[in-house]
């Protein structure tokens, strides 16, 4: 666009006037195509081991972009959190999975335990309002067990700098009852935060699709699964007993632990066990609403070529849809998945592949009622973004094959509930050609 501005005087007031229109449209236009979902915008529930929206089994095409916050809370970003799941919707995407933490970092939400910066708040508050008005419903999830953004080892540090920490270990998150404390303040005050956009508590905001206890927790310290156990029925019971009203899952990685038989067979490899996690019994919890599991082949293994990581994806997936359908009796969904663009040889049309392989996965599960519930691709981003991107990240709409492909399997699934449940954005995009 810059290269466009020229020496064209006349250019800047028909831009003027073009971005003007442009942005009536945005604004008005949106607000017209989603009113009618506004009036109708209900939870997403749970029946058995199917997610359920007014009536009918609802199935996930979705992404991640943990971002959305951050980039709220600065004038000069701010304009991508709209962008971001405007795209979204166009392409049929119904859930995105966001943080809704930042602790004791840069624009921190959460400055020390129990104080929050409201100009952050209010920049969450933007982006549920936001999400709300494209049709979009968020997974957010409430702290990191990595360090990005504060995580556990923030929480640990506030507790040993007030001298009350038992233990430096970054798992004492889990088992300190200060650090606990601090973190059931931080639930209790985030679920019912009430919307300074739209007046609605979190707790009674559709548009939450779920909750998400912790972003891939471990607890190496104790390799049986019993302190991170303890803390999961600890955590999922106080959140439902602020909140009735949403679904909550853990926020696994999807490993079996050494209790469970499949741990020797279907883990990538033995370390996989002594994690501290244990998908089968952490799921099993009665609070917790539905499974999670990531999928990172390139983490995982490091000598297997794409066939290999491609072939043990399948046998991944299979694995934790059986299980849901005859352990759990729960939707299970994967929540992140992603191919690395650092792998020797890589080519885009790789990630292609591996995408297409788990959308295969979930449609076919979709179809026969079972438990695979849906997945969000980690992650997605608008241009100009680079400083964020990993070695996972996509602009989708920047290579046509991956865009086709991610709004095939939002229609695939868009049809298994029926064309006439469709609406907004969803309908326009599957109902074209046909």
């Amino acid at each position: 666009m810059e290269r466009m501005v020229g020496g064209n005087g006349l250019f800047y007031p028909i831009l003027g006037f073009a971005s003007c229109v442009t942005f009536i449209y945005l604004s008005f236009g949106d607000l017209m195509l989603n009113n009618e979902k506004e009036q109708k915008f209900g939870f997403v529930e749970r029946n058995g081991s199917q997610f359920m929206l007014d009536g009918s089994a609802f199935y996930i095409n979705g992404w991640n972009s943990y971002w959305l916050m951050d980039h709220a809370a600065d004038e000069y970003t701010k304009p991508r959190v709209r962008a971001m799941l405007q795209a979204g919707a166009k392409m049929g995407l119904t859930v995105c999975r966001t943080w809704a933490f930042n602790d004791g970092a840069y624009n921190a939400l959460q400055s020390s335990p129990g104080r929050f910066n409201e100009h952050v708040f209010k920049a969450l508050d933007h982006v549920i309002a936001e999400a709300r008005q494209h049709g979009v419903r968020l997974l957010l999830s409430l702290v990191n067990n990595l360090q990005a953004y504060g995580g556990k080892t923030q929480y640990v540090k506030w507790a040993w700098e007030e001298g009350i920490g038992l233990s430096a270990s970054n798992d004492s998150f889990f088992f300190d009852p200060s650090i606990r404390s601090y973190f059931k303040t931080y639930i209790k005050t985030v679920l019912t935060r009430r919307n300074t956009i739209t007046g609605i508590e979190y707790r009674n905001d559709p548009t939450i699709f779920a909750w998400e206890l912790i972003n891939e927790p471990r607890c190496m310290s104790d390799a049986s699964g019993d302190t991170l156990q303890d803390w999961i029925e600890e955590m999922s019971a106080f959140v439902k007993s602020i909140d009735k009203n949403h679904l909550l899952t853990v926020g696994l990685e999807g490993f079996y632990g050494p209790k469970t038989p499949k741990s020797l067979t279907m883990n990538p490899e033995e370390w996989a066990s002594r994690l501290g996690a244990d998908f089968i019994r952490n799921s099993k919890i009665s609070y917790v609403d539905f499974a999670s599991v990531h999928i990172y082949p390139d983490h995982w293994f490091h000598e297997e070529g794409l066939d290999e990581k491609i072939k043990f994806v399948r046998k991944w997936m299979l694995s934790h849809i059986e299980d849901g359908d005859r352990e759990l009796k729960k939707p299970v969904m994967f929540t992140e998945f992603g191919l690395s663009n650092l792998n020797k040889d890589y080519q885009p049309s790789q990630r292609d592949r591996f995408y297409k392989t788990i959308f295969d996965v979930i449609y076919k599960s979709a179809k026969k009622n079972r438990a695979g519930a849906g997945a969000l691709v980690w992650q997605l981003f608008v241009g100009g973004m680079e400083e964020y991107n990993d070695d996972f990240g996509i602009v989708p709409w920047e290579r046509r094959s991956t865009y086709s492909l991610i709004t095939e399997q939002s229609c695939n699934l868009a049809r298994i509930r029926g064309l006439n449940q469709l609406k907004g954005y969803l309908k326009e995009l599957c109902l074209e050609g046909h």
